[in-house]
């Protein structure tokens, strides 16, 4: 049985068609990827699945009750603490309890019943957990959100969408705010992840490693293959290979018969031959050759050469205000240096990247820098310092005043802005799009080093490829910031470890580094205090539930011993022989009429209490 069924669903945005008769079935704790190529409609896909769109034929059908989870599109914000955000998540939860809260005695059981079962106790300890492996450690976690960025607030937004147990989890992009730490936590906590995902990602290593399935869009269709990306990228090349050798093997059929038809069927003999011949002809199949979409290229602009070294440290210490974020700097830099960051966000490593890119000045030691060097430094944040009016040859053409138009649409090219896209407001370029124009700015003087923050945000699987080829091709040198494990084993030979105020070579490789976060992460204490306190105010939360329980079985054990010594009274006048004389008749009969309704009224008190009892049992375990 599926627990999400996409039955032959068409969407059409803007005059696009993005699916076209697809379908798809997840099945109830199956973690697929969806991948296809920026703008084909995968965010759309989800819209679709969470009932934001309507489609416009077909049905996307969700199992009865099953809970859909997906991140918010906007970054949450207001007073509440980390913590309690991430809670709220739980609707269910914090429905029940409120409803104990006022809940009628007799529903009490079955409200705790239902608490339990979901882990209403541990989602204090959960919640907690999932913040800490999202780079939140206790004293963040009881922050308000206000008190955070953006980016920050989109990570609260994830964990809120990891902790509220859905039976179904939507996930568009969710490295895009991480880092290189985080994503590697991301994928233990979906490999583990008992519901279903579906979650869009142009991260290989997440596809690999935390889902069993890939689901390709392309051309409006969803064709779904097992494993992750690996495997599925052989399968799709398998299977390309076969249709067009299957249709040049048509092909040629097609061509042996149509010459035997033209050649013989003037002749008498041979008609019948050509008549059997032009219907083999109409049987053959029609197979089309796959036709791959146009490569992605990028290609960056040759520096001069320089001597070495290009950049040079010496002890150097930087930061914000006077104050130090980072110490002791010291490193070489030359144009083959091929450098990747590690370390925890918060750590420094946009810091370093700011150094070394000339926008912050050492506050001691000393930077020796070659006296013609140019650095092109791309930062995810310039994003916003774009003109979402203007278009990209219009942003070019003020970053390279002295250049004519040609060669600003030469530099535009050289990361797959076209013609067209280059004459398109930059408001409505996709993610990608934007991507790749400010990575255009960033390489425009062809510089010598070349500094990427998180250069993939928003890049599709072949655009990532063809910034890992044109980093390989790329003569000058390369310091690189990214949460994308796979481009840091292509791209980098060095790796530093900014941690504890300083940046040191780190000898290991991502393997023994991934081991290294795991490790840290098994050592570091639990955020104990937030969750005694929590678990507190739980076990407070169900005693006052339970009060009013509490409150009818002693209500009820007070009636029963009132009415057992009634009862006993009657009994003890009933059983007095000078009660039998003449003239109380009416008195013996009213005692044991009353003696009979007392009976019933202990029968009820008792049940009354036993039913208490019992309840409190249940909700106390």
């Amino acid at each position: 049985m599926s627990l999400l069924a996409i039955e032959d669903v068409t969407v059409r945005l803007g005059g696009r068609t993005l699916l076209d008769h697809a379908d798809l079935a997840v099945a109830p704790g199956q973690r697929i990827g969806l991948v296809g190529r920026n703008g084909a409609g995968k965010s759309t896909l989800l819209k679709a699945i969470a009932g934001e769109i309507a489609v416009d034929g077909g049905a996307i059908r969700l199992a009865a009750r099953a809970r859909l989870g997906r991140v918010v599109q906007e970054a949450p914000s207001g007073p509440a603490s980390l913590v309690a955000t991430v809670l709220a998540a739980d609707t269910e939860r914090l429905e029940l309890l409120a409803e104990a809260e006022r809940a009628d005695p007799r529903h009490l059981a079955e409200i705790h019943e239902r608490l339990r079962a979901i882990g209403a106790d541990a989602a204090p300890a959960r919640a907690a957990s999932i913040l800490a492996g999202l780079g939140f450690d206790a004293a963040a976690q009881a922050r308000p959100l206000d008190a955070f960025s953006g980016g920050w607030r989109m990570r609260v937004a994830l964990a809120a969408a990891l902790f509220a147990a859905a039976d179904l989890l939507l996930l568009d992009e969710p490295t895009n705010h991480l880092d290189l730490e985080a994503t590697m936590w991301l994928e233990s906590w979906l490999a583990r992840f008992p519901g279903a995902a579906l979650v869009v990602s142009h991260d290989r290593g997440l596809l690999d490693r935390a889902v069993e399935g890939i689901a390709h869009l392309d051309g409006g269709k969803l064709s779904l293959t097992p494993g992750g990306y690996d495997a599925f990228e052989r399968i799709r090349t398998e299977r390309a290979a076969q249709q067009n050798r299957a249709a040049e093997r048509v092909a040629a059929e097609r061509a042996r018969i149509t010459a035997f038809v033209e050649r013989f069927r003037a002749k008498a003999s041979k008609a019948r031959q050509a008549q059997a011949r032009l219907k083999a002809l109409a049987r053959l199949p029609v197979i089309e050759t796959v036709v791959e979409a146009a490569p992605t290229r990028f290609a960056f602009p040759e520096p001069v050469a320089l001597a070495p070294p290009i950049l040079v440290l010496d002890r150097v210490a930087v930061g914000y205000g006077g104050a130090p974020v980072l110490r002791g700097l010291s490193m070489t830099l030359d144009m083959e240096d091929r450098i990747a960051l590690l370390g925890a966000n918060g750590n420094g490593k946009s810091t370093l990247a700011k150094l070394l890119a000339g926008q912050l000045a050492p506050l001691s030691g000393e930077m020796r820098r070659a006296s013609r060097l140019r650095v092109g430094y791309f930062a995810q944040h310039q994003e916003e310092a774009l003109d979402l009016a203007d278009t990209p040859l219009g942003h070019m053409a003020r970053a390279l005043p002295r250049a004519t138009g040609t060669q600003c649409r030469g530099q535009l090219a050289r990361f797959g802005l076209d013609a067209e896209r280059a004459e398109t407001r930059v408001g409505d370029l996709s993610g990608g799009e934007k991507a790749r124009l400010l990575l255009a700015l960033a390489t425009r003087e062809a510089p010598h080093l070349l500094i990427l923050d998180e250069p993939t945000n928003h890049l599709d699987i072949d655009a990532r490829e063809a910034l890992v080829k044109a980093l390989a091709e790329f003569e000058g040198a390369v310091l690189l910031i990214t949460h994308d494990p796979h481009l840091v084993e292509l791209v980098a030979d060095r790796l530093l470890l900014v941690a504890d105020g300083t940046a040191r070579p780190y000898d290991g490789d991502l393997d023994d580094y991934r081991a290294l976060v795991g490790e840290r992460a098994r050592a570091e204490p639990r955020a104990e205090a937030p969750t005694r306190r929590d678990q507190r105010r739980e076990r407070a939360v169900a005693r006052a539930a339970s009060a009013p329980l509490r409150r009818q079985a002693r209500q009820a054990e007070a009636r029963i011993a009132s009415l057992s010594e009634e009862r006993s009274a009657i009994e003890t006048k009933l059983a007095d022989a000078g009660l039998y004389v003449p003239g109380r008749a009416a008195e013996v009969s009213a005692m044991n009429a009353r003696l009979a309704a007392l009976g019933k009224e202990l029968a009820a008190a008792e049940a009354d209490w036993l039913f208490a009892e019992e309840a409190l049992t249940e909700a106390e375990a």
